[in-house]
């Protein structure tokens, strides 16, 4: 199935299906509030049927933003936006502490009939100016099947200390609060999705997200039914191999999920333990995130991904 890429310069990409549904925009000129850690962002994402399947800015937390990279606890730092949480003494307005991520430009922009592939580089600057980390961000829009109902998206990262000091990435949960290991890479869902079913290889869509908290695997799924029409989507979020390797992985990765009160699930990369990136050194990750529309249960994700190779 054919797309349609536009590019408004300076602000946002936008993807389209053939029928001039816009499914993905990603937007790298952040908004201004400094408190909500300005950093690109994909919002809004939609199914092929033209439902969108993310949050922006919701009452509870106005620092979520479709599907964005985050860090909320990195060498005292907050990139994730909102308060800061401070072991003994909850979550506070530290102001000092958010820092945001700059859009330093696109290196390589190529769209075909059917495939973008944009790389984007950024710089991580902490509140009072300290550019401590260069980010190599990959953003593929592909697979676009009508037929199928779903199209996917590969997000990847690579993240390089340029600090003359470790940078050292944690969470809430790690600072002692339990269990809200989020970091990484974060999707908020909108309103109608508050709710959702949640599921993984050996999980059950009605099991409950409490189940997958803090629990590792190759992928899990969230569907949900939205208000104002009959009908379900479903999101994929799926790890590339190389991951969830011991050999290859610089840290392990853990799933930050809630169906309630707030939909989200975030690829936590530090969820139980601190890990540091020495000075000078990378870490990677590739993640996948499938939009599809209706109900998808554990074999039509197993099948789908499986015929979807890296």
């Amino acid at each position: 199935m054919s797309i349609r890429v536009s590019h408004a310069c300076g602000e946002h990409i936008a993807v389209a299906a053939a029928d001039g549904t816009e499914i993905f925009r990603y937007v790298y000129r952040p908004d201004p509030d400094a408190f909500e850690s300005p950093k690109p962002y994909a919002h809004p994402v939609r199914t092929l049927a033209g439902r969108t399947v993310t949050g922006y800015r919701p009452s509870d937390h106005r620092w979520h933003k479709g599907l964005q990279m985050t860090a909320s606890h990195l060498s005292g730092q907050n990139f994730w936006g909102g308060n800061s949480y401070v072991h003994g003494r909850g979550y506070l307005a530290l102001p000092e502490r958010v820092g945001s991520m700059r859009h330093d430009g696109f290196p390589a922009f190529t769209a075909t009939d059917d495939r973008l592939a944009v790389t984007e580089q950024l710089t991580w600057v902490t509140h009072g100016g300290e550019e401590w980390a260069r980010e190599q961000r990959g953003l593929t829009v592909h697979s676009v099947d009508e037929a199928v109902g779903a199209w996917a998206l590969d997000w990847s990262i690579r993240l390089t200390n340029i600090r003359d000091a470790p940078l050292v990435f944690g969470s809430p949960t790690t600072a002692g609060r339990e269990p809200a290991g989020y970091t990484g890479l974060q999707w908020r869902g909108p309103r109608d999705f508050t709710g959702g079913a949640v599921s993984a290889p050996d999980v059950e869509a009605d099991a409950g997200a409490e189940k997958l908290m803090g629990a590792q695997g190759p992928w899990l799924a969230f569907t949900a039914e939205h208000d104002d029409v009959d009908a379900h989507s479903t999101l994929v979020f799926a790890h590339a191999p190389e991951n969830l390797d011991e050999r290859t992985a610089i840290h392990e990765s853990h799933w930050f999920v809630r169906s309630e009160p707030t939909p989200t699930v975030a690829f936590s990369w530090a969820f139980f333990e601190e890990f540091a990136l020495p000075p000078g050194e990378s870490f990677a990750y590739r993640y996948r995130v499938v939009v599809a529309d209706g109900v998808w249960d554990r074999e039509r994700v197993d099948t789908y991904l499986r015929n979807l190779p890296w």
